[in-house]
């Protein structure tokens, strides 16, 4: 891992996202505490790409496809300043690995979905910290992610997760009695199944706490996210699945909390602002002044918590079953959920029909393919196990 003098450099995946640009307002409120390396995007939005290249003068962009590639070199061209060599362009499916190995402090991987693992596994390879917000990399290599990882290599950014973090440190792991996380509920918090059956993408997406992507966004109304974190805490923290609950908390104010043995919880709370736990995984273990506003504690404050409704929202047992079975049954949950969420906003089926598409899909997994299928050896194993979820999730909806 890199020791050099100055500023921390930063690598940051997925910069064009809410992950990478609040990402940015972080780096660009902390003076010279950090600097970035390179800025990486899918490509759907390069005048913005662009405008991070040049503000943070980094020396290397990366785009998804080879079109983007040739057009955001002609905006570099046009906009970088005279003078000065411009960044180095890398273009394709591997690009985002190809940048998690440059000679830098952190790699920040904001890339949405599980196409994020082959740079979660690059860079922890080439011995970077990885602030991890893409949850999906984790969850779906899981056995190879774990391999890679040296002690304190992985830092989470997902909120709750880095409420579990810094709770920990109160204790010793035989101190641990239990982790909480905490969900907001979501848009429909308090309604019954069988009042989801007409819910809208429109309506799925209005959530009512957090600024997020389409697939985040529909993950927390199905509570799908919930389940992708209880899995990504077990893997993270090696607390077992029966010592990890989840509850609701509308305000998401308190964001995790750690049970310890003599009846003691930790709880962490600040306003529900995500430049909190992004500075902390970039800063990380120490914490980065004035990252976000705190709580106003001259202002009146009521924190509810209630169970959460599994028959409504079935998605964090099923997630628990996947993490339990192992191997690559969580890849197969969550590409199964890729694939529904999808078709959902296609129109090719309902609200309810994710996360029972999800649920028929893990099933047939485990009675059929688990065994045999083992622990995942590399990526191609775990990619084998997401193109087999995906087409029977087509096949359930009846798009195959």
């Amino acid at each position: 891992m890199s020791t050099s003098a100055g500023p921390r450099r930063i690598v940051l995946l997925g910069s064009t996202g809410s992950i990478g640009t609040q990402a940015l307002d972080v780096i660009g409120a902390a003076g010279d505490r950090f600097s970035v390396a390179a800025v990486c995007a899918g490509g759907g939005n390069l005048e913005l790409l662009v405008e991070q290249a040049v503000r943070w003068q980094v020396g290397y962009v990366g785009v998804s496809t080879a079109d983007a590639a040739q057009e955001l070199t002609e905006r570099l061209a046009a906009d970088w300043p005279a003078g000065r060599a411009r960044p180095q362009v890398l273009a394709g499916p591997e690009a985002t690995a190809e940048l998690a190995t440059l000679d830098c402090e952190v790699v920040l991987n904001g890339v949405a979905g599980a196409q994020g693992l082959g740079a979660t596994l690059a860079a922890l390879q080439a011995g970077r910290t990885v602030a991890l917000a893409n949850k999906e990399s984790l969850i779906a290599g899981g056995p190879l992610v774990l391999a890679a990882a040296a002690a304190g290599q992985l830092v989470p950014v997902d909120s709750e997760h880095s409420a579990l973090a810094q709770c920990l440190r109160s204790g010793s792991a035989a101190e641990v009695r239990r982790l909480v996380l905490t969900a907001s509920g979501g848009p429909f918090r308090g309604r019954r199944r069988e009042e989801l059956t007409e819910v809208t993408p429109r309506q799925a997406l209005a959530h009512p706490t957090w600024a997020m992507g389409p697939l985040v966004t529909t993950n927390s109304a199905t509570l799908v996210n919930k389940g992708l974190e209880l899995i990504e805490a077990q893997l993270l923290f090696g607390v077992g699945y029966d010592r990890i609950d989840v509850v609701v908390h509308p305000q998401s104010v308190v964001h995790s909390m750690v049970e310890f043995v003599d009846g003691a919880t930790l709880a962490q709370a600040s306003p529900p602002d995500m430049r909190l736990p992004i500075a902390l995984a970039l800063g990380w273990p120490d914490r980065v002044a004035d990252a976000a506003p705190g709580l106003d504690w001259r202002q009146s404050q009521t924190w509810t918590f209630e169970p959460v409704d599994d028959e409504a929202f079935p998605a964090i047992e099923l997630a628990r079953a996947a993490g339990i079975a192992g191997g690559c049954a969580p890849a197969v949950f969550n590409a199964a959920n890729e694939e529904s969420v999808a078709a959902f906003h296609s129109g090719a089926c309902g609200f309810l029909g994710i996360v029972d598409t999800v649920a028929v899909v893990l099933e047939r997994w485990l009675g059929e393919e688990h065994a045999a299928a083992g622990n995942p050896r590399d990526i191609a194993d775990v990619e084998q196990a997401q193109r087999w979820a995906r087409r029977q999730a087509r096949t359930a909806l009846g798009i195959g």
